[in-house]
């Protein structure tokens, strides 16, 4: 068995003496793992670091077999990451979300998506946007996808303000008022694609939409918390808007 593709790197553990297993996620194979033979050597440690994006031909005698890759760089994002807090946690906190997705399915939108995300982790106002896209999207591939573009109890698309809990679908503010106190905040950029002008309220409003879905749909049926990194990574995302209005 053998294929090629590209992929980005989410992490790598210790195996044997010299080599490391490698966990990917690639452009039309999911993500998926493979033994890198000498991957702990002083030549390939920086090319194995979470968030390049590399070229990969993985070969294996059968096609469940962990199999081996061999790795080539395209993209070294690492070091840009490692200097940004914001980027540090985004990228932990990518691969977490991606590890709830089955190995090895593919999901080509998924990998576009953070592949766009990674070349803009270490922009905080860029990136905090981005990163509930991905959730959102996530929610979707895991079959809990939110219905943002249509008035639940109306059908309009204009003046959506609130998303019903119990349904995951948006509600306009006129017909949400007398209910909002039941009802989740719907940012207006979750309904556009300018985020150009993302408050922090609005970013904070985002993340509690995604975190309450995932915590009753993801986690607590699968019996897991929250990762870290998702705290972390909004607590980077806090800082540094702290520091830019200093």
């Amino acid at each position: 068995m053998e294929w090629r593709d590209e992929g980005i790197i989410l992490g790598a553990r210790k195996y044997g003496e010299t080599s490391v297993v490698l966990e990917t996620m690639t452009a039309a194979h999911g993500r998926h793992l493979g033994l890198v033979k000498g991957g702990r050597s002083r030549r390939m440690q920086p090319l194995l670091q979470p968030g390049n994006r590399v070229d990969l031909v993985w070969r294996a005698r059968l096609e469940e077999h962990l199999g081996a890759f061999q790795v080539e760089p395209l993209e070294l994002n690492a070091a840009r990451l490692l200097a940004s807090a914001v980027a540090i946690h985004g990228i932990q906190l990518l691969a977490a979300h991606l590890r709830l997705m089955p190995e090895r399915d593919a999901h080509a939108g998924l990998y576009e998506t953070l592949k766009v995300i990674t070349a803009h982790l270490d922009e905080p106002e860029i990136a905090g946007p981005l990163m509930v896209r991905f959730e959102l999207a996530l929610l979707d591939e895991l079959g809990f996808g939110l219905d943002l573009g249509k008035c639940a109890l109306t059908g309009s698309r204009e003046g959506l303000a609130y998303v019903s809990p119990k349904s995951g679908r948006a509600v306009t503010q006129e017909a949400g008022t007398p209910w909002r106190d039941k009802l989740l905040p719907l940012p207006a950029f979750l309904t556009t694609r300018n985020t150009a002008e993302t408050t922090r309220e609005a970013l904070d409003d985002a993340y509690r939409l995604t975190g309450f879905f995932f915590h009753r749909n993801v986690y607590e049926p699968r019996g897991m918390e929250e990762p870290d990194a998702r705290g972390g990574f909004l607590m980077a995302l806090a800082r540094s808007a702290e520091r830019a209005t200093d």
